[in-house]
């Protein structure tokens, strides 16, 4: 299902210059940085690179999601922290393609409950569902 245009909250713009060894910045000005590509890619690694900015956004909106479930459930995740892998590698079609792990700690509930809370938020999520059917996210509970 997708969000029509009259539903939509808030709208991030950013405008990258010089793709993968340039500079990224939000039109607001609160993100501005510079960008290159890692050396495992063999580039400097100077500066961040679009997986760590992924990352970012991913993990922080998952905490975020697992915040609504916790509460919904009446649920403790104080403490809690959401660690989001993200991996670039080729694609046997050609291109590239990319792979998510999210690593949740819950240390206030069992692993049973925290493996249902981070499944819940896994569906509540925009990233996960703007990336669900498009790239594996394992989802791992720490």
């Amino acid at each position: 299902m997708t969000i029509q245009p009259v539903d939509v909250l808030y709208t991030a713009v950013a405008t990258a210059e010089n793709g993968r060894d340039g500079r990224v910045a939000s039109d607001d000005g609160k993100l501005d940085v510079v960008v290159n590509p890692p050396k495992e890619m063999g580039g400097s690694g100077a500066g961040t690179n679009p997986e760590q900015l992924f990352a970012a956004g991913y993990s922080a909106c998952f905490q975020s999601a697992l915040g609504v479930v916790a509460r919904q459930a009446k649920a403790d995740i104080s403490g809690s922290r959401v660690t989001a892998k993200v991996g670039i590698g080729k694609l046997p079609s050609g291109g590239f393609g990319l792979t998510v792990e999210l690593a949740v700690s819950i240390p206030n509930v069992d692993e049973p409950t925290a493996q249902d809370l981070i499944e819940k938020a896994h569906q509540v999520c925009p990233y996960s569902n703007a990336t669900r059917g498009n790239i594996t996210v394992d989802l791992t509970v720490v």
